[in-house]
């Protein structure tokens, strides 16, 4: 898998972790091993400006997902076609605050934003009930999971 991680954020924040989840994330999820995944860490101000131009929603927000070739979970035994998967944009400084509100650190934050970005990538949504339940389900397994090998 190829997984990119840019962190033009000016926030120090530990790039291989955020790059070993998503791989993780990737493979518990039976995608192509030639999958493509761009990661990117932003202030924000550019986190505010690609809000509105894809959102149409002002300020900055925590994660925005940019999906490729829409490419959707495999299966034990099958996995999906390779191809981009597509761009995860975090906002550490967002996270950070979302981090002290929920009583936890950013870092952890920032990995929790990471999955729920990749799933977002994958099709996943939380705009109904029950879309919402699978999501935030599967999002705390496979962080939890993560954490815990």
């Amino acid at each position: 898998m190829s997984i990119e991680v840019s962190n033009e954020s000016g926030v120090d924040v530990d790039e291989a972790e955020i790059a070993a989840l998503a791989r993780y994330v990737l493979d518990a999820l039976h995608l192509h091993p030639q999958t493509e995944l761009s990661v990117m860490l932003v202030g924000t101000e550019a986190m505010s400006d690609l809000h509105v131009r894809w959102m149409d929603e002002p300020g900055p927000t925590d994660v925005l997902s940019f999906p490729m070739d829409e490419l959707r979970p495999g299966r034990e035994g099958a996995q999906t076609a390779q191809g981009m998967l597509g761009d995860v944009v975090l906002c550490p400084e967002v996270a950070a605050a979302q981090a002290h509100a929920a009583g936890h650190s950013t870092a952890e934050e920032l990995l929790l934003l990471t999955v729920h970005g990749i799933l977002h990538l994958l099709g996943f949504d939380h705009a109904e009930p029950e879309e919402e339940k699978q999501m935030f389900d599967l999002q705390r397994r496979l962080l939890l999971s993560f954490l815990a090998r």
